[in-house]
């Protein structure tokens, strides 16, 4: 982990900077996968399936049977902890639903809005070495209380071709009865045009890779829309001298576990603090099975000193990091100074591994500094929302003369006349 001691401020930029591949390199592979399993479907899955991700899967769907079975593969402990983790997030995203508001903007014109449900959403699951199982109840609980009639879940198998069975429990529970054993660009392409066994989908959700987050935005331009750029993921800790240096190692280690492109970045304005903070991270560092990953992470990773907290508060801003630990004293108050992230954490105990799992918020939150402009996933998201008018007589004839002279300082005589007629009849 580079450390940085009061960096000039015109430099700042620079270092919100996160690891990326080339753009050219990913657009290329992209669109050589997209437009191959656009021609030849299920066959193209297969084919990159074995080439990406070393297996060859005899078939993609997986059975009612083997979805059923799953149960009996997890401990007792750790389906209680799964349930316990749904009920907090469907707690928390059924408080999000929205009651229909009448307006009568004036007397005769009524508007109002409602939420309907994206038919066909398509969820991905990263998996292999790291089955996130947890990102099935993110994106699986909200669809289902948003009423969305076809959930699709794509996830690439492990090293024996196989899906991990906590991935398949937790799609039951959730009700998701169509799993694909399909992982990676591929995995988007199937969704975005559709194969023989997997189905077209209106939206896509779910976090990934530098090369799954290249193929959602390559399936925006076909016409599928998605949750956000979501990739690699990241965590920054703004930590003072009431932090613990252990604490603080331990959130940047869980992110930084993720994968080697991810990035963890930790600004104090104690030196003390962050030279703590990084023995720790050596010390804890030796005690993980993904050292190897992590240890790539912090490669790309940095600790910087600033001047006091609300410089630390601004780089923040600044970074606009996927997920905020603020583990500072008065850190309400700190918090409200927050302008950029996708999800805060507020003092020493509200570790980042709680909001991955089940403290009833949503893990899937953009990257790579979109926070400043995107919204994690909700409620919202599995909706489209609709808005609705009703004039009678008297409000044609409060708000008609107003619209036919608009329209007709726009040179837009039809929109003129369906008032006139409706002002003369």
């Amino acid at each position: 982990m580079k450390k940085i001691i009061y960096p000039l401020r015109k430099n700042w930029p620079l270092l919100t900077q996160r690891p990326a591949k080339s753009v050219l390199v990913l657009e290329k592979t992209v669109k050589k996968v997209f437009t191959d399993v656009q021609k030849n479907g299920d066959a193209a899955l297969k084919k990159y399936t074995l080439q990406f991700d070393k297996v060859n899967v005899s078939s993609i769907k997986i059975s009612a049977t083997e979805l059923a079975s799953a149960k009996n593969k997890l401990s007792p402990e750790l389906k209680k902890a799964i349930q316990l983790a749904k009920n907090n997030i469907e707690t928390f995203h059924a408080s999000q639903k929205e009651k229909v508001k009448i307006i009568e903007t004036v007397k005769g014109v009524k508007c109002w809005r409602e939420n309907r449900a994206i038919d066909k959403v398509g969820i991905y699951i990263p998996g292999g070495s790291a089955p996130l199982f947890s990102t099935i109840l993110m994106l699986g609980v909200p669809a289902k209380l948003a009423g969305c009639k076809k959930i699709i879940l794509c996830t690439p198998p492990n090293k024996e071709g196989k899906i991990n069975p906590a991935i398949l429990y937790t799609a039951q529970l959730v009700g998701i009865s169509s799993v694909y054993c399909v992982g990676g660009i591929q995995a988007i392409a199937a969704m975005t045009y559709g194969t023989k066994t997997i189905t077209k989908v209106d939206k896509l959700f779910g976090p990934g890779n530098q090369f799954v987050t290249a193929a959602k935005q390559f399936a925006q331009q076909s016409g599928v829309a998605i949750d956000m750029p979501a990739g690699p993921s990241e965590v920054l800790v703004i930590a003072d001298k009431q932090s613990n240096p252990m604490f603080a190692a331990a959130d940047l280690l869980s992110q930084a576990e993720h994968g080697a492109d991810s990035q963890v970045i930790l600004l104090s304005d104690e030196q003390k603090i962050i030279d703590n903070t990084i023995l720790e991270l050596q010390k804890q560092l030796s005690m993980l099975s993904r050292k190897d990953i992590a240890k790539q992470t912090l490669n790309n990773s940095k600790a910087i000193l600033l001047k006091n907290i609300n410089e630390c508060v601004e780089f923040s801003n600044l970074y606009a990091p996927e997920h905020l630990i603020l583990a500072v004293k008065n850190s309400k108050l700190v918090s409200s100074k927050v302008s950029n992230a996708g999800s805060v954490f507020l003092g020493n105990y509200s570790c980042e591994s709680a909001g991955d799992y089940a403290s009833g918020t949503n893990h899937t939150l953009p990257t790579n500094g979109y926070a400043r402009a995107y919204s994690g996933v909700s409620l919202d998201s599995f909706v489209k929302k609709i808005t609705f008018q009703e004039l009678t007589k008297d409000g044609i004839n409060k708000i008609g003369p107003a619209i036919q002279l608009m329209a007709e300082a726009e040179g837009l005589d039809a929109h003129k006349n369906a008032v006139t007629v409706r002002l003369n009849k």
